[in-house]
């Protein structure tokens, strides 16, 4: 899909609005329905604020169903090719496509460990790191209090959203 201008964005019925900018948050479309009604956004930091607003006022069962929808790193959905695009890409650019052997079995340890600990899989923003760095960052975020970890695991998703948006939109 070409990047549309915010003019065109904020032009969108609600069903063409979901259908552009839906899929920025992981298989939870309901995110884009819900920020429709803030129309019009003065720009992409208004847009990306009203999704991100529509995430944090959730209720917390919801939060965490929207939590549980994202892949683990390397896990199940990237063996099985079920992630999305993006998440395909996301995760390659940090080399988590090429993992040795021990780093493949390291992983699915943390995040088996970190799921276990918090109910939801790990999530960062792996365009922003690299295959080490998330590996120590999981191993330290495991031992979190899960509410903290619900916190950071939402401001890892508004960075990755936020680049996600950026892809999809250009400013007028």
């Amino acid at each position: 899909m070409n990047p549309m201008s915010l003019q065109q964005i904020n032009a969108l019925d609600r069903a063409a609005f979901v259908a552009a900018l839906g899929r920025s948050f992981e298989h939870s479309p309901w995110v884009a329905e819900a920020a429709w009604a803030g129309r019009p956004f003065r720009d992409l930091d208004e847009l990306h604020a009203a999704m991100m607003a529509v995430v944090r006022q959730a209720p917390r069962a919801t939060q965490l169903a929207f939590l549980r929808a994202h892949p683990e790193l390397a896990g199940k959905e990237a063996q099985a090719g079920t992630m999305t695009g993006e998440s395909v890409s996301e995760q390659a650019s940090a080399g988590l496509d090429a993992l040795s052997p021990g780093d493949f079995k390291r992983l699915r340890q943390l995040n088996a460990a970190y799921r276990a600990r918090h109910g939801f899989p790990f999530i960062i923003a792996a365009r922003r790191h690299g295959k080490a760095e998330i590996l120590a960052e999981l191993e330290r975020r495991t031992g979190l209090d899960s509410e903290a970890e619900l916190q950071e695991a939402l401001a890892q998703i508004a960075a990755i959203t936020r680049l996600r948006v950026d892809a999809l939109a250009r400013a007028d």
